[in-house]
């Protein structure tokens, strides 16, 4: 299988001096292509901090992280814009632009690369947007929209430029049950379909069984868990 992320030894530290704290430890972990992976854990655990460095949205300082055969451990920030390129996003919170429409939202995820063209990039929105079953909404704004829809737009507009690599840090977090299942279940089919790589952040156990893997992070120790 083809390795996507491979994490040796990585460590974190948080503040300088007197005030420096590590936050990870020992760091290991491999994702590979087309996989599902949920990370859970107690809060303050360090899972959005491995989550952030994932994604290269933060320098990592110690040990090895690759991400798509490029590693980011001391990497200038030239190179983690570039490797951004190819990860997908999904937060609990939406992060939609709410002077945007649907399709404008997911259009601007196209629009960071270069070599689409602006009706090439429109067509995509389209058709992801078709794909989450929002066809009927692609000019809603956010404010017209449910929490379960808009969670919808963020899953489309991370997927909608075929990301290697799909980062989602508590997606259900802010849903009921049953939309909360729909959300990650439309995650898992879209990601097999596009042959992508998932890691979910999760305190919902309810929906553990989507994962063909389960990993814990607590007090800043990663752990394989045990199938049952």
């Amino acid at each position: 299988m083809n390795e996507v992320v491979v994490i040796e030894k990585l460590n974190h530290f948080f503040g300088e001096g007197e005030l420096k704290k590590q936050t990870l430890f020992e760091i290991n972990l491999t994702l590979f292509a087309g996989e599902v992976v949920i990370m859970k854990g107690p809060s303050g655990s360090g899972k959005t901090t491995l989550l952030t460095l994932i994604g290269a949205l933060r320098s990592a300082q110690d040990g090895s992280l690759k991400v798509i055969q490029q590693e980011l451990v001391k990497a200038k920030n030239s190179q983690l814009v570039a490797i951004r390129r190819n990860i997908g996003y999904i937060f609990q919170s939406h992060n939609l632009l709410e002077s945007l429409t649907a399709r404008q939202n997911v259009q601007m995820s196209v629009e960071l690369h270069t070599n689409v063209s602006s009706r090439e990039a429109r067509e995509r929105s389209d058709v992801m947007l078709n794909s989450v079953g929002l066809g009927e909404r692609i000019n809603y704004y956010p404010r017209q929209l449910s929490g379960g829809q808009k969670q919808r737009v963020a899953i489309a507009r991370a997927l909608v430029s075929h990301p290697k690599l799909v980062l989602a840090d508590e997606p259900t977090a802010s849903l009921d049950s049953k939309s909360g299942r729909s959300i990650v279940e439309l995650m898992q089919r879209l990601a097999h379909e596009q042959k992508c790589t998932i890691l979910l952040v999760t305190h919902d156990n309810r929906i553990l069984d989507i994962s063909e893997r389960t990993i814990e992070m607590e007090d800043g120790h990663l752990s394989e868990c045990a199938l049952v």
